[in-house]
């Protein structure tokens, strides 16, 4: 006959309570990982200021924070180091050199999906991944490549969201981001008319 072993309670619910701590243990690390990744680029990346440009009228308010659409944001296809790929790609990570303009504002005038070597007087942004669709022969230059760049929410004290989309649907609404050396991009500032009405802080 075989002894039957009982496990005490006691050893069950300290065993959940230790799970619980190393759960939330990590949850406190990539937390604190994220806000001192982000608070690094604000401190320490290069400042770009963005021209936005008008909102799709689909993308309402949600909650407290606005919809924010870039010049940047539309890439054309003949900037693309070496010329388009031949076939459509999935989940794709573009590499887009900015460098600044005679209006102030910064601008696209080199993108790769392989890496770009630093050039003095520019800063390269990475897009978050994106399926990029063939345009084939297409060499008029009017072809683009939509991408994001994880800068395209802002969040505003509540009520205050759709006065901003209409500023910026009206062009008067501008972005001073900092833009990390790996190539990550964060707000620093909103401007309206060319003044900054929310800054982030440094931390």
């Amino acid at each position: 006959m075989s002894d039957v072993v009982v496990k005490s309670p006691a050893v069950g619910a300290r065993r959940l309570w230790i799970a619980a701590i190393i759960v939330a243990s990590l949850q406190t690390l990539v937390l604190g990982y994220m806000v001192g990744e982000r608070a690094w680029g604000l401190r320490s990346g290069t400042e770009i200021l963005l021209k936005t440009a008008p909102v799709d009228p689909r993308d309402l308010l949600r909650g407290d924070y606005v919809t924010l659409n870039y010049d940047i944001s539309r890439v054309p296809v003949s900037t693309l180091v070496g010329g388009p790929p031949k076939e459509s790609m999935s989940n794709q990570v573009l590499s887009v050199r900015l460098m600044k303009q005679q209006d102030g504002y910064w601008g696209v005038v080199e993108s790769s999906f392989a890496a770009l070597e630093p050039k003095p007087g520019t800063v390269i942004l990475k897009s978050l991944p994106f399926d990029y669709v063939s345009y084939g022969d297409q060499a008029d230059g009017s072809a683009r490549m939509f991408v994001n760049y994880g800068i395209e929410r802002y969040y505003v004290p509540e009520g205050q969201g759709h006065d901003i989309e209409n500023a910026s649907n009206d062009k008067r609404v501008a972005i001073a981001a900092r833009v990390s050396s790996d190539g990550v991009a964060h707000i620093r500032s909103l401007l309206l008319d060319g003044k900054s009405v929310y800054e982030e802080p440094l931390y």
